[in-house]
């Protein structure tokens, strides 16, 4: 058993930043993630989460409200589990709670759009698909195209990418470093690292501690570790799936490209010998003997005798009857 929880399992995130007994532990990563820009003094959790629309956002959102030392505000969105289409679902959620503030009791005069700032951080815990950001940190914000400067604070979103964070321990020169750095290494560490540098970091350890864990929260948060292993390996699927798909079609397209290029040559050959019967044997021929070795060559990579059928239009017993 690690010795430490696995911190993006749905149970293992809230315990350690959805929680009130744990919010220090929040607190000091916000302010290390927002170095510079703000600080939060404080933060308070809603009652109760939010019931998701759909099943799939079940746990892995959660609304936090914060207070700087300047007495400003903004609401927090914390996402940690990958879902298709995730930037784009990112944003529905922030505007989601932007739509949740709009008082429509009150007339436009009366400040019914005034609302409080949303702020979007998503823990990517996975290699970010095409389209999807391209290196660990990505800050987005409201700014002109041009001049660069920012319009409105009402929406920001900051995208970590936990596999692009390549830095060793010696590297991790800033504090916000340090929390990716042991976040992203908590399963695999026999102690926690820093504790004489960076206070919080000790309460991290006493709370992410697995031997600490009652059996009732040991036995929820083994659950937990299941359905995430779940996921990553219906994930895992879903990629090697659509490389399949893509090296059928890829390979389906480049055959239909071969033969009509010979059967072209063959016609153009056959009509200046004047062999017409031989033409159409040989075309025949040729295509037959083609879609076999295409569907050899699609066998020993693996691919499943119904898509072989379905790209090369043998039946099933020619499939089978290919050594």
């Amino acid at each position: 058993m690690a010795k430490y929880i696995n911190p993006f399992t749905d149970w293992g995130f809230k315990r350690l930043f959805g929680q009130e007994f744990s919010k220090d532990l929040l607190i000091s990563f916000l302010n290390d993630l927002l170095e510079g820009e703000l600080h939060v003094k404080d933060v308070v959790f809603k009652d109760k989460e939010q019931l998701p629309q759909t099943k799939d956002q079940r746990g892995i959102i959660y609304d936090v409200f914060c207070e700087t030392d300047t007495g400003e505000r903004f609401i927090l969105e914390m996402q940690n589990k990958w879902q298709p289409n995730f930037l784009d679902r990112s944003i529905c959620y922030a505007c989601r709670s932007i739509l949740e503030q709009v008082d429509k009791g009150k007339a436009e005069n009366q400040d019914a759009y005034k609302f409080l700032p949303i702020y979007t951080v998503c823990f990517m815990n996975y290699m970010p698909k095409a389209g999807e950001v391209n290196k660990f940190r990505t800050d987005i914000i409201l700014a002109d195209k041009e001049s660069k400067e920012q319009a409105s604070n009402k929406l920001r979103f900051i995208y970590l990418a936990l596999p692009l964070f390549k830095k060793e321990p010696a590297e991790c020169e800033s504090d916000f470093d340090k929390w990716i750095y042991v976040l992203t290494h908590m399963e695999a560490l026999t102690r926690m690292p820093w504790t004489a540098q960076k206070k919080i970091f000790e309460k991290l350890e006493e709370y992410a501690d697995s031997h600490r864990l009652s059996k009732k929260e040991w036995e929820a948060y083994e659950n937990s570790l299941w359905i995430a292993r779940d996921n990553l390996a219906c994930m895992a699927a879903a990629e090697s799936e659509a490389r399949a798909e893509g090296m059928a079609k890829g390979m389906a397209k480049g055959m239909a490209k071969g033969m009509a290029k010979g059967m072209a040559e063959g016609r153009a050959e056959g009509r200046a010998e004047g062999r017409a019967e031989g033409r159409a044997e040989g075309r025949a021929e040729g295509s037959n003997e083609a879609n076999i070795n295409a569907a050899q060559r699609m066998l020993a990579d693996g691919m499943s005798k119904e898509l072989v059928m379905k790209y090369t239009g043998l039946s099933l017993e020619q499939i089978s009857n290919i050594k």
